[in-house]
This record gives structure tokens, C-alpha cells and sequence, in this order.
């Protein structure tokens, strides 16, 4: 038995011999008289922390798992175990499982009161898939959650698509947070138009008054060279040709996709890859035409 294990108590008095040197064993669970070695008791609740697990991993707390947005009850609520046995670990008579299913039943309906719970549990487990199917991080989804309850406490939901809504709010959190999300990316991993998506982000912007910032088409490069495979000499050489745009002020007003396609596909003619302007077009989510009427912007630059 280790150091570590062992821990001295002087606040109690062993029944059997009335000494002070109580022990306790971690590993065991035993507090036991050091003297005489009479065993108080055999089950010491253990004072470190505790491991809970919640969505984005382990949470090492005492107190439970973390509150979250994303959580239709914010990860308050507790439910009945599936496991069909007492706390001794023996299992329950048939007529207690009965019970306890019944029980179950009403703890699951208990949880949505009404049909704003309903409506939120769905858009919210919308909301976890594409968050795998989009790659993102727990605080962009965290504020797409936040403007969706303000949605919801606007009323804006009425007579409007869940899944049409949510991927609008998930989108403006990718804006706030200079995410690179285009439009087609959000309406491709939950299927519907980009149509439909457009229309209920410009009302949640509108409504909701939300101040978005301007997409940086530098951010855009990355993840259009990526897709393509271009080196980090194309990559750099296009950043050059966007800041140098960007001090002449003649990309106002442009869609920032389509300057850093175009920005590319002059960076990697001028470096040797030869990349063709369908191949960095399909990977923009832009037409071929919008990446020529760019280019020509961008050759007009002083060299």
C-alpha cells in the first residue's frame, strides 16, 4: 500500500481500541484503525475528480456535466437509467420493471411541455449533423444555437422550415466567426435550396438586427488550395495579389469566393501549376465566368 493511497484522520476514533490512527485506503474503499486493524467501513466515497462525459468529450467535474446551448434543456435535466437493476447491482422483479418503463415514458414527455420544446429538440439535433458533416468547431455551433433561440423567442419560426432556419442561423455563426462556409456548403449538408437558406438569413439579419462582418477572401484561398491540392508558393503568391487589390480598393464590393478563385488561378499560371478555371471553379462554388471577369480586375493591378 502506497503513500498516496493512505490518508491519516485524527478527527475519529477506532470503536475497538478508541485510537486516533484511522486509515484510508483509495484503491479498496476501506477505512480501517491502524492499530488494532478493526475495518470501519468498506465503501469511502472518493474525493477526486470525477469523469462525466458529455458531446465534445470527457469533463472532469464533480458537479456533472457542463450546461450547453446545444442541449434543448442546456444539459440540466436528468433521465432513468436503462439498466434494469437496484443500487445494490441486483436486478429488478418483473412487476418493478414495469414500472420503471412507465416511468421512463413519462420522464421522456415530461421534457418537451409544449410544441416551442418540440420545435427546438429538432432543430438542435439538425444542428449536431451538420456540425460532423461541416467540420466545425463547438463554439461556432455553440452560437448558432444562441441565435436560434432568439429566433425562437422572436416568433420567427412560424410558418417557416426548421431545417431551412437552422442551417440560416448556423451560417450567420460561421460569418460572425470568419468561418469560410459558403451558402452552398450549409444548404448541401442539411438538403435544401440555397434559395430557401438565403431567404431566412437575410430575415434572421434583418430581425434579429446582426451585425456581420465582411468575409476576408484571404481566409478563402486555404481552403479553395486545399481542395485542389496547390502548393504553398501558389498559395502565398495569391495573398499577394489580394492585398495588393485590396490597397487599390478595386475588389469593393465583390464576392470574396470568386476574387480568391481568381486570385489563384493567376497565382498558379504565374507559378508553373496550370491549374485550368473549372477545377478551382468547382471548388469555389463559383462559374467560370465569374472567375474571368475577376481576373481582369486583378491583371489591371500596377506589377
Amino acid at each position: 500500500m502506497t503513500q498516496q493511497n493512505q490518508q491519516l484522520s485524527k478527527k475519529q476514533n477506532c470503536p475497538r481500541c478508541g485510537k486516533t490512527r484511522i486509515i484510508t485506503d483509495n484503491e479498496t474503499g476501506e477505512m480501517f484503525c491502524g492499530t488494532c486493524g478493526f475495518v470501519i467501513t468498506d465503501r469511502v466515497d472518493s474525493q477526486g475528480p470525477e469523469r462525466t462525459f458529455s458531446d465534445s468529450g470527457t469533463n472532469k467535474s464533480r458537479t456533472g456535466d457542463r450546461t450547453s446551448l446545444t442541449r434543448h434543456d442546456q444539459g440540466l435535466s436528468t433521465i432513468i437509467s436503462l439498466i434494469n437493476k437496484d443500487s445494490s447491482g441486483n436486478p429488478l422483479s418483473s412487476s418493478m420493471k414495469s414500472s420503471i418503463k412507465r416511468l421512463r415514458i413519462w420522464d421522456s414527455r415530461s421534457r418537451t411541455k409544449d410544441s416551442a420544446d418540440r420545435n427546438l429538440q429538432h432543430a438542435l439535433s439538425e444542428l449536431l449533423k451538420m456540425k460532423e458533416k461541416l467540420s466545425l468547431s463547438d463554439a461556432i455551433v455553440e452560437k448558432a444555437a444562441y441565435i436560434y433561440r432568439k429566433a425562437l423567442e422572436k416568433k420567427l419560426v412560424r410558418g417557416r422550415s426548421i431545417n431551412a432556419l437552422i442551417a440560416a442561423t448556423l451560417y450567420a455563426a460561421c460569418r460572425e466567426t470568419s468561418t469560410p462556409r459558403t451558402l452552398n456548403d450549409i444548404s448541401g449538408s442539411i438538403n435544401i435550396t440555397r434559395k430557401n437558406l438565403a431567404i431566412c438569413y437575410r430575415m434572421i439579419v434583418k430581425e434579429l438586427d446582426l451585425k456581420m462582418p465582411v468575409v476576408d477572401s484571404v481566409q478563402c484561398i486555404s481552403r479553395i488550395a486545399s481542395q485542389i491540392g496547390l502548393s504553398e508558393k501558389t498559395k502565398r503568391h495569391a495573398m499577394k495579389l489580394l492585398k495588393k487589390a485590396e490597397e487599390s480598393q478595386i475588389i469593393s464590393g465583390k464576392d470574396p469566393m470568386g476574387i480568391a478563385a481568381s486570385a489563384l488561378y493567376i497565382a498558379s499560371m504565374e507559378t508553373g501549376e496550370n491549374t485550368t478555371q473549372k477545377t478551382i471553379a468547382l471548388a469555389a462554388g463559383v462559374t467560370e465566368v465569374t472567375i474571368r471577369n475577376r481576373c481582369k480586375n486583378l491583371k489591371s493591378l500596377d506589377p
